[in-house]
């Protein structure tokens, strides 16, 4: 591990991940005696035109810093996945304008007192233009608050790698994706369902197909989880499915927790 003021690589140690929310604590194996821990600020007391920066090494350039303000607080995104990377929906992610490029996650979203109030994560994309694929859209970047990567980096440290309340809600199934004749996704088709698990217990079978959860249509595996990610365990909401011979009920769930590390 590098840190900015010393190209000398240190040897550190990986004490556990967390992929749901993306993120990773590394403990220094011999601490240097200059290093001086950053202060995390609350990040519930942001407010959108707060101004902030970015800091990281984005395309390798060490050291880097962009200013932007706060654009928003309370999305949900989803980052894809990659070679490297199973991808993550993350709740709560903080929009700022600051630019954020490859390099720049894992690093730190300051604001002027010096606190640190996020982790950088991602940009969006949007289409080329070309048909070519995507490409960063400007001004237009996600960070997760420093509030969960406090709780869950302390969760990671306190219990030996490991998280024990993901604060995350479930279904307890597994699903895959179901396309209609054109090949358009219409709904999850429920392949197995967990026993004694939140949907077991609400009745829901293999085959049907899920097409809505708390009255919001999810087409797709992204889509549920992005639903899933803005509910709380404990709480109670209707899912519709389609049942293998064509008809169509709604259920009240009551959702579990996703499990930790």
């Amino acid at each position: 591990m590098r840190l900015a003021d010393n190209p000398q690589a240190l040897p550190a140690t990986l004490v556990g991940t967390y992929l749901p929310d993306d993120l990773a604590v590394i403990k220094f194996d011999h601490a240097p005696s200059s290093l001086h821990p950053a202060h995390f600020g609350d990040s519930a007391r942001l407010q959108v035109g707060d101004i902030v920066m970015a800091m990281g090494n984005p395309l390798g350039l060490t050291g880097s810093v962009t200013d932007g303000i706060i654009s928003a607080t309370g999305r949900t995104v989803t980052e894809p996945a990659d070679g490297s990377s199973p991808g993550a929906t993350l709740p709560k992610a903080i929009q700022t304008s600051a630019s954020i490029n490859p390099g720049n996650s894992g690093g730190a979203l300051i604001n002027l007192a010096g606190d640190v109030i996020g982790v950088p994560t991602l940009a969006a994309l949007e289409p080329s233009g070309d048909g070519g694929g995507t490409a960063p859209a400007p001004g237009i970047g996600f960070a997760i608050p420093s509030n969960l990567v406090t709780d869950i980096a302390g969760q990671l440290i306190a219990h030996n790698g490991h998280v024990v309340n993901s604060h995350r809600a479930q279904l307890g199934i597994r699903v895959t994706t179901v396309v209609d004749p054109t090949g358009q996704p219409v709904g999850m088709g429920v392949v197995s369902v967990v026993p004694g698990g939140p949907a077991s217990a609400a009745g829901i079978q293999p085959g049907e197909v899920i097409t809505a959860v708390n009255n919001t249509p999810v087409h797709r595996a992204s889509e549920l989880a992005q639903v899933l990610a803005k509910l709380d365990p404990g709480q109670t909401v209707p899912v519709t499915l389609t049942t293998p011979q064509g008809g169509t009920r709604t259920v009240m769930v009551t959702l579990g927790q996703l499990p930790g590390s």
